[in-house]
């Protein structure tokens, strides 16, 4: 149990805590796992180099779940963090302490979002493209980006607008300026994307829409089944990539190297063997089959196909709606049990994730729900979530 995986001796009333995803120059970067444990990097996140330009300290970095893209770090080599028999992820746990007013996060597989949603902070995850992923460790590369997570609104909107911004080393960082939307005035609730959830996450959902329409914000239900088949694609999506970015940790040039081996072969098998983890190891299984001659064309080349399907989904919604309401996930807290019973959970609770991940529209968890928007209206999700944060004071 770790909640941070390095920690600086530095009181600051502008304090950020960055996950171990993001590359620093004055703490080590594991991203979770023993394959990377101890390493420094030379350089640092471009998210970092602008917060500290614009007067933000960094005061030590989170613990992830190896690689970040399991459910709120329980994969990570420090061990999972339960409190009261319950998973808990650092970055939350951290805020919940008030020990930074802000975590800036690399969100793959909705680990930020539902981590925000059941520890009633906020988090969003921007449009993709608008903000830097230099200098962060890849994993799913057409999907992630770094996010934010705050106790409130306004907090995430300032530290997204510092870190927001063109950086000609990213070559999917997109051109400035970008043109935010704001004013939320109609709201899709997405009906069949409550599959699986459980009591207290209805109540979010009817509570928020309650908030809603008592400041003036039109919530119409609606269903779309094709949206239900995001987390199938882009858990095909992710894991491809996935396999193609962990093949760079060999144990040759950087990385846990095995003490014991005959041959580069056995170099690679026994320093991987011994260095990633069950569900890392799984997830890479399941990459490099559908990578194969055999199922390339089958199974990823489709999961594409899927993808614009669903962008082309949203983009119908949102010619009538300015967002979409729908679970972050479907229940506000996992049991330390949970994934003895679950194993794949990794892969099923990303259903309510995947949308935002698959199609790289931004999305704002708060009060236990998230809200998807088109692309470039992060600031009117902020905007709809500060409404919902004043109705619960």
């Amino acid at each position: 149990m770790k909640i941070y995986s390095s920690k600086l001796d530095k009181k600051s009333d502008k304090a950020i805590v960055v996950d171990d995803m993001l590359l620093t120059v004055d703490m080590p970067t594991s991203a979770g796992s023993k394959m990377l444990d101890g390493y420094m990097s030379l350089f640092e996140a471009e998210a970092i180099t602008r917060l500290k330009a614009n007067g933000y300290d960094i005061v030590g970095k989170a613990d992830v779940g190896e690689f970040s893209f399991d459910l709120l770090g329980e994969t990570s080599c420090n061990g999972a963090i339960v409190k009261d028999g319950k998973l808990c992820n650092a970055s939350a746990e951290i805020l919940k302490a008030d020990e930074a007013v802000a975590t800036v996060n690399l969100e793959v597989n909705g680990t930020v979002i539902r981590a925000a949603a059941q520890n009633d902070l906020c988090a969003v995850k921007p449009t993709y493209g608008t903000v830097s992923r230099y200098g962060t460790v890849p994993v799913a590369c057409s999907g992630e980006c770094v996010s934010v997570m705050s106790r409130n609104a306004s907090v995430c909107r300032e530290v997204l607008g510092v870190i927001a911004g063109h950086d000609d080393k990213d070559g999917t960082s997109l051109p400035e300026p970008y043109e935010y939307t704001s004013g939320v005035r109609r709201v899709a609730f997405l009906k069949s994307m409550t599959q699986g959830i459980d009591g207290e996450i209805s109540e979010k959902l009817s509570s928020f829409k309650a908030t809603l329409e008592k400041n003036g914000v039109e919530v119409c239900e609606l269903d779309d089944e094709v949206i239900c088949l995001s987390n199938i694609a882009w858990n095909i999506l992710m894991s491809s990539e996935l396999c193609n970015n962990v093949s760079r940790y060999d144990g040759v040039k950087y990385g846990h190297r095995a003490e014991s081996f005959s041959g580069i072969d056995e170099l690679y098998t026994n320093s991987r063997t011994e260095a990633f983890g069950e569900l890392l190891k799984k997830t890479i299984l399941f990459g490099s089959d559908n990578l194969s001659t055999e199922n390339y064309m089958k199974v990823y080349d489709k999961a594409l196909r899927i993808r614009r399907v669903i962008s082309e989904a949203f983009a119908k919604i949102f010619g009538e709606f300015d967002a979409a309401l729908m679970p972050a996930c479907s229940t506000l807290s996992y049991g330390e049990d949970y994934l003895q019973s679950n194993k794949d959970a990794a892969f099923t609770e990303n259903f309510y994730t995947a949308p935002a991940s698959i199609t790289g529209l931004p999305a704002v968890a708060v009060g236990g729900i998230q809200l998807i928007g088109k692309a470039f209206s992060d600031m009117m999700l902020l905007e709809a979530a500060e409404l919902c944060e004043k109705e619960g004071k």
